[in-house]
């Protein structure tokens, strides 16, 4: 995340059952990891929405498993037509609703061409959505989901697609209620990694993403496009990135972002991320820690 999310083509470890299940044919032998990040929108200065994944992944190509757990929740403001949850005297925050999601996807890929790899991650999800406004989603329910992608990689370059959710699972809708529902995303991008160019111990990264079609979220529309930058330095000992990613759509959020990472031992890293933005963009940070052979 530490590169605006500028991913598609990038990922080549476990995260890549997440960004672009084909990935995971340029990445390691064994690649195995854990993280938690937590990002905020706002607006008028005041939060309307969070997400919050704990993510665990494990790569053993042409295999991959993962396990996601989501906190999505959308923040609504209080207006005339509100009234406030039982107990509560300050109107203000509205009604907010959360879907608790589990994401359990199994991965796998094939090389079609030399250097060109699709690959899909078929999905089981279990949800609740609950409501201030009443018991809403009080039983948790079972959807089924994929994400497809492909990856081109020649010499330095690699060009990859992705798309997510091509079902569009919903949670909590019926009964006269809204549900939240996990739009279908579409995104390319392309990277140049310097340190696989023939001759070049360069160990630059740069990559563009870019959503083909704009998609629904609890905050509003997002089409984005996202760039961003690695170095590794110290001999490979630490990385630090740096991107920004541009909302073109919706509430045209506008965010910075930067993120490290620190080899305590070969193959052992620990990782960080941050996002910033003005007081009505995205706000937020997480952690990780990998291991890889």
């Amino acid at each position: 995340m530490g590169m605006g999310g500028a991913f598609v083509a990038v990922a080549d470890d476990s995260t890549a059952t997440w960004w672009n299940p084909a990935a995971l044919a340029a990445g390691p032998f064994l690649d195995a990891a854990a993280g938690w990040s937590r990002t905020e929108f706002r607006r008028e200065s005041e939060p309307a929405g969070r997400v919050e994944p704990v993510a665990v992944s494990l790569s053993l190509p042409p295999l991959g498993v993962s396990y996601y757990r989501f906190r999505i929740t959308n923040i609504q403001p209080a207006g005339p037509t509100v009234t406030p949850p039982a107990g509560r005297e300050d109107g203000r925050v509205g009604v907010v609703q959360s879907l608790r999601l589990h994401e359990l996807g199994v991965t796998l890929l094939t090389s079609v061409f030399t250097g060109v790899h699709v690959g899909t991650t078929l999905k089981f999800l279990r949800g609740r959505v609950e409501d201030t406004t009443g018991d809403v989603g009080l039983t948790p329910e079972g959807e089924f989901d994929a994400d497809l992608g492909v990856l081109a990689v020649a010499g330095p370059w690699r060009v990859g697609g992705v798309v997510k959710n091509l079902l569009e699972a919903e949670f909590g809708a019926g009964a006269g209620a809204e549900g939240i529902a996990l739009s279908r995303q579409a995104r390319v991008g392309v990277a140049f990694d310097g340190a696989a160019r023939r001759g070049s111990n360069a160990a630059w990264t740069v990559s563009a993403d870019v959503d083909v079609a704009t998609y629904a979220t609890n905050t509003g529309d997002r089409r984005v496009i996202a760039a961003g930058a690695e170095r590794w330095l110290v001999g490979k000992r630490i990385g630090v990135r740096g991107g920004a990613r541009f909302n073109q759509v919706g509430h045209k959020e506008r965010s910075a972002t930067a993120g490290v990472s620190a080899a305590i031992r070969p193959g052992l890293f620990v990782e960080a991320h941050g996002v910033a933005g003005g007081s009505d963009d995205e706000r937020g940070w997480g952690v990780a820690a990998r291991v890889t052979f």
